[in-house]
């Protein structure tokens, strides 16, 4: 390749990174907008919405060879649709209940309680070292939570907060699994179980939001007031969900798996100063400090987790893996920002 291309590679792969850090970061802020600024707090419908925005948008991926879609029997996806309502679910609840700090603190905290769900469940403990960066990361984010005196005093924020994560690290370990037993990728999966999670949230939507059938009441969702700037942020929300899959693959495309995650901590970097900056989230010095500790052990303990995931054999991959999964298994395995 000519000195005049690698440039011009060099180029896209920095604007693909900086692309997918904003519109991974811009997706929180327009879900907060619509729970907070909008008061929108229907959040099976708002999740079903995105879901079928999703559908549409892998379903176009697919389509113009990002990956290649793969017919699976629905009852193998079943599990998987169900599990993937539940975490998304929970994780808008989370943000809509709690502050963007600390939803995001949260989301740090899936990798320690992955480690954790592991042992429990198959007996794997990480090395020494892997696991002094989970307690460092657990240490950060006890610092972080139990010196902000908001979250404290949100019980019920705490609860969904950390159900939402212990729901998120279970669902990431059994669509892991899940990729290995139908020999699928997770763009594959997510593509393939999508429409199954639509109609669940169909079905869910009425049972669990006040649908204002026979009183179009305010506080119901027939009874909303779906203002222009009210739909111009549920569409943002929804278009954005799109666009971070497509940033997702045109960063692991163009890079390489420890690019997408050294990007995603700078997209939880963003995340935690918009809330400060643009919800009034508390930033003490002593939530700071907290912050701080956490991201460092999450960025060595991702850092190790890659070096593993490099070091393995490559025969191995080749004969086991897709190319297209040993492009995206790595950078999709992450928590998402």
């Amino acid at each position: 390749m000519s000195q005049d291309a690698n440039q011009v590679s060099g180029v896209l792969a920095t604007f693909y990174c900086i692309f997918n850090i904003l519109v991974a970061s811009a997706i929180v802020f327009a879900n907060k907008a619509v729970f907070a600024v909008y008061n929108y707090k229907f959040v099976f419908a708002l999740t079903w919405i995105h879901t079928v925005f999703t559908w549409f948008g892998m379903s176009l991926l697919g389509t113009f060879g990002f990956f290649a879609p793969k017919k699976i029997p629905a009852l193998k996806l079943l599990p998987l649709a169900c599990g993937y309502v539940g975490y998304i679910v929970l994780c808008n609840v989370s943000l809509n209940i709690n502050s963007v700090g600390f939803y995001q603190i949260m989301k740090i905290a899936v990798a320690p309680t992955v480690v954790v769900l592991e042992f429990l469940m198959f007996g794997k403990l990480p090395g020494p070292l892997m696991m002094l960066s989970v307690v460092i990361v657990c240490v950060g984010i006890t610092v972080a939570t139990v010196t902000d005196t908001v979250v404290v005093n949100n019980m019920m924020g705490i609860v969904v907060g950390l159900a939402a994560t212990l729901i998120t690290a279970t669902y990431q370990i059994w669509a892991g699994s899940k990729q290995k037993e139908l020999q699928a990728s997770s763009s594959q999966l997510l593509q393939a179980y999508t429409p199954q999670a639509m109609l669940l949230l169909g079905i869910l939507v009425p049972i669990f939001e006040p649908m204002g059938w026979k009183d179009r009441a305010p506080g119901t969702l027939l009874g909303y007031e779906y203002t222009p700037g009210a739909l111009t942020a549920i569409l943002i929300s929804a278009v954005l969900g799109i666009l971070v899959s497509l940033s997702t693959f045109l960063v692991i495309g163009s890079t390489s798996s420890l690019t997408y995650n050294i990007v995603g901590h700078f997209k939880t970097v963003i995340i935690l100063g918009g809330g400060f900056f643009f919800f009034n989230d508390t930033m003490s010095w002593k939530r700071m400090a907290g912050i701080c500790i956490a991201m460092i052990g999450i960025i060595w303990y991702t850092q190790m987790t890659v070096q593993q995931a490099v070091s393995a054999p490559a025969i191995k991959l080749v004969s086991a893996q897709t190319p297209e999964k040993q492009r995206l298994k790595a950078g999709e395995a992450a928590p998402p920002a």
